[in-house]
């Protein structure tokens, strides 16, 4: 089975889509593949999270096999590799969804895994006729709604060209390099976000310490040096106190966890790593953990209250 390579709206046919997992990343994603003109059916393993999308022209599928059944391309957004394995290969007492597709069909695995996870499962598809491409976003749940997040395909050159029109409904692709390099770019990524939370989280807190206005040091410092999305988007929760989970910190320390392994299966020492997982595995150890990884603010609050060093 070949994808089409073209989008759809420039004379070629809608691709039929499986989307498993629709949380706060899937649900928007799913409803912009719909959008964009594609056939998706959309599976959740908590049936009530997706029943509601039934009522937005998709199809929900009360199995994860039927909803991959025909499908062209089978995107998964499930929340760890252990569980993408299951989903994908099956237990001991259910069928994996790799038994019900079609070959030549490619799963696009769009969850934050490990290297190792994604490579292996890269070639144990292989050898049943699938195609794989590891995808990983940034962007969080703005970015999902906006249809502006950023995908770090890896796969082969012709896997990742013929799935463009699956990623032009979802953000911008760049294809990093074979399977794998997707998920070793999320953990570059991850890095830089878990880091910079801390960082513009303790610059505020200096900021008001000090006795300055932090609202006002963070309008400062927009368009300047220190400028990012963090700062806008993140030092905005920070001030309102507004940390509604768009990216979940017990889901923040599980890619710092990975990268940390990474680093040293590639002899990195990395101690930025380090400390960001050291404070979000503190602040995760509590009520905190379901919070937007933003309300790392909270925890540098807790330690400057207490005079800890950060």
């Amino acid at each position: 089975m070949q994808l089409q390579a073209m989008a759809v709206g420039n004379g070629e046919r809608p691709l039929k889509i499986a989307l498993l997992g629709t949380g706060i990343m899937g649900a928007p994603m799913a409803r912009n593949l719909k959008r964009f003109g594609h056939d998706v059916t959309v599976w959740n393993r908590t049936y009530v999270k997706a029943e509601a999308l039934g009522g937005e022209d998709l199809v929900v599928s009360e199995s994860a096999g039927g909803a991959v059944a025909g499908a062209e391309c089978v995107l998964l957004m499930l929340s760890t590799g252990a569980v993408c394995d299951e989903v994908l290969f099956g237990t001991p007492d259910v069928p994996g969804v790799v038994s019900s597709m079609v070959p030549g069909s490619i799963v696009v695995v769009m969850s934050s895994i490990p290297v190792e996870t994604a490579q292996r499962q890269a070639r144990r598809l292989g050898t049943l006729g699938v195609r794989y491409v590891d995808a990983p976003v940034s962007g969080g749940e703005r970015g999902a709604i906006a249809a502006t997040l950023s995908i770090m395909a890896g796969g082969s050159d012709e896997d990742v060209a013929q799935l463009r029109p699956v990623f032009a409904a979802l953000g911008r692709v760049t294809h990093v390099g074979p399977a794998g390099s997707g998920q070793l770019s999320k953990l570059a990524n991850q890095l830089i976000v878990g880091v910079t939370i801390g960082a513009v989280a303790e610059a505020l807190l200096l900021a008001e310490a000090g006795g300055a206005n932090p609202a006002a040091v963070r309008e400062a410092l927009l368009g300047g040096f220190a400028d990012s999305t963090i700062l806008k988007q993140h030092g905005e929760r920070m001030i309102s106190g507004h940390f509604a989970p768009g990216a979940r910190a017990e889901v923040q320390l599980k890619d710092l966890r990975t990268g940390l392994a990474q680093a040293t299966t590639s002899g990195c020492d990395l101690p930025f790593l380090a400390l960001a997982e050291s404070l979000f595995a503190t602040m995760c150890s509590g009520e905190r953990s379901a919070l937007d990884h933003s309300a790392l603010f909270l925890e540098l609050r807790d330690r400057c209250a207490r005079g800890l060093p950060s």
